[in-house]
C-alpha cells in the first residue's frame, strides 16, 4: 500500500508516547487510489470523503467494533471514501496546535476539515467533550449554527446518540440505531449536496439537512425546537436563569419538537433485520500496535433476552437477532486467515445465551485446533453456565472466569430483574472449582434502587461464602486446591435514558463512599480483593446521560478551558466542572435527582422500539421485588416485536397462529366438544 508522509516531523513523532497511533499504513487499510488521482488532476474528487472519527485515542478506538464495521460497509460502497481519525493525546495535542497542523486522516493524512462528512461514535458520555478536541484541532467551527456551505456535515451514533441533547449544538444529524443501511443513505444524499455544487442551482446545507430528515433512524437536531417547563408554565430555553430554585426544582420537563411541519415528530431507531445477510468485515483493519483489545471478534448475536432493570444496551439493542452457525464459522475462518491473529471473541451482550453456542464453539475450535488460536468470552450469565461449555472454549488457554451477579442479595437481584438464584451462582462456581479455576471476578453495583445495607454486606456475604466453597471442595476431593483469587468490582449505578430505572434518582457522593467503606471493612482476607470504581466520574455520567441542550454552553466553556479526556480519570475535575455548571444556572441535583413519571424526558422524541408504558410497568415491578421472564421463556410485550423480526416477533407470531388453529380447531369439533359449547356460548 501506496505510503502518505505524515505531515510531522521525525523528531515530533518520536518526541510523543506512541509515534504509532500517528502514522497508519496498517494491514488491511483501505485507500481508494482513484479517488487520489482524480484529486490530483482536477483538485476535487466525486466521491463522498468520511472520516470515521473515534474520540478517543487511538489504542481504544481500534478495539471498537462498530468503526471497523461501518469502515467496511463505506469502503465497499463504489461512492464512498472513509478514512479513520482518532483524539490525539496530550502531548500531540500539543504538538498540533503549537505547529498549527491540522488533525489528520490516518490513511491519506488529510486535514479533516477537507472531508465532507465526519462520523463520530458515542459510547460513553465521558468523551463529549473529546469531539470538540477533534473538531477544534481538525479547523471545523464546533457549533453547527456557525458552519458554513463548504464545511463538513457532522454526524455521530452509538448508544449516547439516543439522548444527544446536550451535544445537540455541536452535531448537524445524529443516527438512531444500526448503522450499515442508514449510512449508506445518508452519505448518498451527502453526494447529491456535493455534485448540486457545480449546478445552477446549488443545494444549501439547509435543504440538505431536511433531505436527510427524510431517512428513517436520522435525527437533524437544529430542526427542532425545545422548551422547558418550570411550575406549569413554559420558559424560553435561553431564559431559565430568572426562575427560582424552588421554580427550577417543580420542573415539568424538557419539551423537543419540530420548528415546522413535514419534519418527523418521533425519530424511530433503525435495526438490521437479517445479520446472516449483512456485511460484516472479515479483513478488518490490523493495528500495528498493540490495542486494548488486541484480537479479531465474531459478532453472535445483537439484542438480549434478559431485561435487567438497569442496563441500557439491553433494552436500546432489541428485538434479539441471531445470525446462523454456518455464517459465524465461515466468518471465523476468514477473519483468522485475513488478521494473523490468535485470539478470537464472540462478541454479544450475552454470548453464552446463543442458541447454538455448543455447537458454534465445537466448530469453531475443530476449525482452529493445531492453529494456536482460542476464543474468549465476556463475561457469563451464571445460569447457563457449563463446565463441559467452558472446558471446550477455554481448552487452549485456560483464564479466569468473570460473573456478574450484580447484586448481593436475591431481593435486590429480583429488583433488578438479574432473574439468577443462589443456587444457580454456587451451582456454577462448584462446577468451575472442580474443574480447576481458581481466578473469580465478580461484578457488582452499589446505589440501584431500595438498596439497603444488607444488600451492601450481601456483597462480602457471598464473596465469602465462594471462598469457603473452594476450600471445601479441597477438602472433600482430598486435591491440593491452587492459592485462589477472587476479585470483588463495584461499579456505581447510573440511570440511564430507555431503562426502567431512566426515572430513578442517584445516591448522594456521601452515600456511596459510605457503602464503599462498608463493604471493603467487611471483605477482609487474603483471598478476596476489592476494587472499586471513582465516584466524582459516575455522578458526571448521570448529568451527561440525562443531559437536555442547556448542558451545550457548560461543555462548551468547559472544552475551552481544557478538560478533555474526561473519560480518564487521572484528568477529570469534577469540581470545575460543577463551577461551571452552576455558573449557567444548573447544579448536579438537576440531573441526578429522582424524575417525575409525569414529566417530559429530554429523550422522548425518540423511540427505541421498547415502550415508555412498558419501562414504567417494569419499575413498578421493581418496586414489587417482581421478575419478569426472559424473551425466550415469554413475550412480555414490550414494543420491539414492531420491528417485524427477531425473538419476540418470532414467538408473537408463533402463538397467533397457534391461537388461530385453535380457533380453526375449535370451529370444525364435533358437536357437544368444549370447543363448541364455548362457540355456542360466545354466540
Amino acid at each position: 500500500m501506496k505510503q502518505y508522509p505524515v505531515p510531522l516531523s521525525k523528531s515530533d513523532l518520536m518526541s510523543v508516547e506512541s509515534p504509532a497511533r500517528y502514522v497508519g499504513g496498517e494491514f488491511n487499510a483501505v485507500i481508494k487510489e482513484d479517488m487520489l488521482e482524480e484529486l490530483e488532476k482536477t483538485g476535487k474528487t466525486s466521491y463522498v470523503r468520511f472520516a470515521f472519527c473515534f474520540p478517543d485515542i487511538y489504542e481504544i478506538g481500534m478495539s471498537n467494533l462498530a468503526l471497523q464495521i461501518l469502515y467496511h460497509v463505506l469502503n465497499e460502497s463504489d461512492f464512498v471514501a472513509c478514512e479513520r481519525a482518532f483524539s490525539p493525546w496530550l502531548d500531540m495535542d500539543k504538538i498540533l496546535r503549537e505547529k498549527n497542523i491540522p488533525l489528520y486522516s490516518q490513511e491519506t493524512k488529510t486535514p479533516l476539515c477537507d472531508f465532507d462528512i465526519l462520523g463520530f461514535t458515542l459510547g460513553y458520555e465521558m468523551c463529549y467533550t473529546n469531539v470538540l478536541q477533534m473538531l477544534d484541532l481538525g479547523r471545523i467551527p464546533l457549533l453547527a449554527k456557525d458552519r458554513g456551505e463548504d464545511d463538513p456535515v457532522i454526524c455521530c451514533g452509538g448508544p449516547c446518540a439516543y439522548n444527544i441533547e446536550p451535544m445537540a449544538d455541536f452535531f448537524d444529524i445524529a443516527m438512531m440505531g444500526e448503522g450499515e443501511e442508514m449510512i449508506l443513505e445518508l452519505s448518498e444524499k451527502i453526494r447529491e449536496y456535493k455534485l448540486s455544487k457545480s449546478t445552477s442551482h446549488p443545494m444549501t446545507r439547509d435543504e440538505l439537512l431536511r433531505n436527510c430528515d427524510a431517512i428513517e433512524g436520522i435525527y437533524v437536531p437544529s430542526l427542532y425546537k425545545v422548551s422547558y417547563h418550570y411550575d406549569g408554565v413554559q420558559n424560553d430555553v435561553k431564559d431559565p436563569s430568572g426562575e427560582t430554585r424552588e421554580a427550577l426544582d417543580k420542573r415539568l420537563g424538557a419539551d423537543v419538537r419540530p420548528i415546522s411541519e413535514g419534519i418527523k415528530t418521533t425519530i424511530k431507531k433503525r435495526i438490521i433485520k437479517d445479520l446472516d445477510t449483512c456485511t460484516y468485515p472479515t479483513t478488518p483493519v490490523v493495528s500495528n500496535m498493540r490495542v486494548v483489545h488486541d484480537r479479531c471478534y465474531l459478532e453472535v448475536f445483537r439484542g438480549c433476552i434478559r431485561g435487567c432493570r438497569f442496563c441500557q444496551a439491553g433494552f436500546i439493542y432489541r428485538p434479539v437477532r441471531e445470525k446462523s452457525v454456518e455464517v459465524l464459522c465461515e466468518q471465523g475462518r476468514q477473519l483468522e486467515k485475513n488478521t494473523g491473529y490468535d485470539e478470537m471473541g464472540l462478541l454479544s451482550l450475552a454470548t453464552s445465551d446463543y442458541t447454538r453456542f455448543p455447537e458454534l464453539a465445537e466448530n469453531l475450535l475443530t476449525t482452529f485446533e493445531g492453529h494456536h488460536t482460542s476464543l474468549s468470552l465476556p463475561s457469563l450469565r451464571l445460569d447457563s453456565f457449563s463446565l463441559d461449555l467452558m472446558e471446550k472454549v477455554q481448552s487452549t488457554r485456560k483464564s479466569g472466569l468473570t460473573f456478574a451477579p450484580e447484586a448481593g442479595t436475591q431481593r435486590l437481584r429480583d429488583v433488578i430483574n438479574k432473574n439468577i438464584k443462589e443456587e444457580d451462582i454456587f451451582s456454577a462456581l462448584r462446577l468451575a472449582f472442580l474443574g480447576g479455576w481458581s481466578t473469580v471476578k465478580l461484578y457488582f453495583m452499589l446505589g440501584l434502587p431500595t438498596e439497603t445495607d444488607e444488600d451492601v454486606l450481601g456483597i462480602a456475604d457471598l464473596a465469602k461464602r465462594i471462598e469457603k466453597l473452594y476450600f471445601d471442595i479441597g477438602r472433600e476431593t482430598g486435591q491440593k486446591m491452587r492459592r485462589l483469587d477472587i476479585t470483588v468490582s463495584t461499579s456505581l449505578f447510573i440511570p440511564k435514558p430507555f431503562t426502567p430505572f431512566q426515572w430513578e434518582a442517584q445516591n448522594s457522593k456521601e452515600e456511596l463512599i459510605r457503602k464503599q467503606r462498608l463493604l471493603k471493612d467487611n471483605l477482609r482476607s487474603r483471598n478476596i480483593r476489592y476494587a472499586w470504581h471513582d465516584f466524582d466520574s459516575s455522578v458526571w455520567e448521570v448529568v451527561l446521560a440525562r443531559g437536555d441542550r442547556r448542558l451545550g454552553p457548560v461543555l462548551l466553556e468547559g472544552y475551552k478551558a481544557g478538560h478533555f479526556f474526561d473519560a480518564w480519570d487521572d484528568h477529570f475535575r469534577l469540581n470545575e466542572w460543577v463551577e461551571i455548571l452552576e455558573k449557567h444556572g444548573m447544579k448536579i441535583e438537576d440531573y441526578a435527582r429522582e424524575y417525575s413519571e409525569e414529566e417530559t424526558l429530554p429523550w422522548d422524541h425518540i423511540s427505541v422500539g421498547v415502550s415508555k408504558k412498558f419501562l414504567l410497568s417494569e419499575r413498578h415491578k421493581a418496586y414489587e421485588e417482581t421478575t419478569t421472564p426472559s424473551c425466550r421463556e415469554n413475550c412480555s410485550g414490550c414494543g420491539a416485536a414492531s420491528f417485524g423480526v427477531g425473538e419476540c416477533f418470532a414467538k408473537r407470531t408463533a402463538g397467533a397462529e397457534e391461537t388461530a388453529g385453535a380457533d380453526s380447531a375449535s370451529e370444525t369439533s364435533p358437536a357437544g366438544s368444549d370447543g363448541a359449547s364455548r362457540k355456542e356460548g360466545d354466540a
